[in-house]
């Protein structure tokens, strides 16, 4: 039976490792074994943050909406309760983005689910 030399494809390995942990600080990014471990950690990051990305812009959309709704004194939830009963399929990404782009077509929303905008109403005294 033939001798077989097993480096080639552990170096080839190594090398896929080591050059995925390029820009990593320290020996994180030439050692083996803490680029090796630092790789998997931050796949697993990745793999996780990727779901808790959809998360954080769904609030953050929801925080605009409400900021929106409170501006001409109604709420966030008054106008989503409205928004469904009415109909209309307007998600809340696209409803944040008109609430910033286009406050007059957010206004013709609000108007067109049955809320009319209160323009005297202060900020100040919805918060309290």
């Amino acid at each position: 039976m033939p001798r077989v030399k097993r480096g080639v494809m552990s170096h080839k390995r190594h090398k896929k490792i080591i050059k995925a942990a390029k820009g990593y600080f320290g020996g994180k990014k030439n050692l083996f074994k803490t680029a090796n471990e630092a790789v998997q950690r931050s796949g697993n990051f990745a793999y996780r943050d990727r779901r808790n990305k959809k998360r954080e812009f769904r609030k953050l959309w929801i925080v605009r909406i409400s900021a929106a709704c409170r501006a001409v004194g109604s709420t966030y939830s008054a106008f989503i309760d409205k928004l469904t009963k009415s109909g209309t399929e307007l998600d809340r990404k696209v409803l944040s983005d008109l609430a910033i782009r286009d406050p007059q077509g957010f206004n013709a929303v609000l108007v067109s689910v049955g809320i009319t905008p209160d323009y005297n109403t202060p900020v100040v005294e919805m918060l309290a």
